[in-house]
């Protein structure tokens, strides 16, 4: 059985990955393994020139998987091939009690849009994007929709919201 799955949409600058950062930190306090897809622009790098793995991708490695005893990393070279679906990262997500993703706003799984003053723009998401279940915001008194509004900084409640609405049990204990 897949992990469930939440998202945080919004307008660029609106402070999605600082809302997604505090959630997983909140979420993992209350003892939660969580894993995070973000959705990123078309140049990004994980490597950096210089390091082996840069060189040997550079060389024409197709595939160049990192190991050490406390982590791994895997990055794969599309090249020409289509940009993958959301649905094939999330069965790469491994074992854990829920998914975080950022981004992929148009694709149908629960998320909370947010709006924030200094965004690119404040004009709601939700009336045109499936899925968005409730607004953070850092003015919820003016958000006029049926969705619950949360205070931005409110992160707790946000969690809540988001175990309430996944139907997440209690964490049961990882090794």
């Amino acid at each position: 059985m897949s992990p469930p799955v939440f998202g945080v949409v919004g307008w660029k600058n609106s402070g999605k990955t600082t809302l997604m950062s505090r959630l997983i930190r909140e979420l993992a306090q209350r003892g939660y393994q969580v894993s995070v897809i973000k959705h990123a622009h078309v140049n990004f790098d994980v490597d950096h020139p210089g390091r082996d793995s840069f060189r040997m991708r550079e060389a024409g490695a197709c595939q160049v998987i990192l190991s050490s005893p406390r982590r791994f990393a895997l990055m794969r070279e599309l090249g020409d091939a289509p940009e993958m679906m959301l649905e094939d990262l999330l069965t790469r997500a491994g074992s854990c009690d829920l998914i975080l993703v950022e981004g992929y706003k148009r694709e149908d799984f629960p998320k909370v849009e947010i709006r924030r003053d200094g965004a690119a723009s404040r004009e709601p998401l939700s009336e045109h994007l499936p899925g968005v279940m409730a607004i953070a915001s850092d003015r919820p008194q003016d958000e006029t929709e049926s969705l619950p509004a949360f205070q931005i900084d409110d992160i707790e409640a946000i969690a809540g919201f988001i175990i309430e609405q996944l139907g997440l049990r209690r964490p049961k204990q990882h090794p």
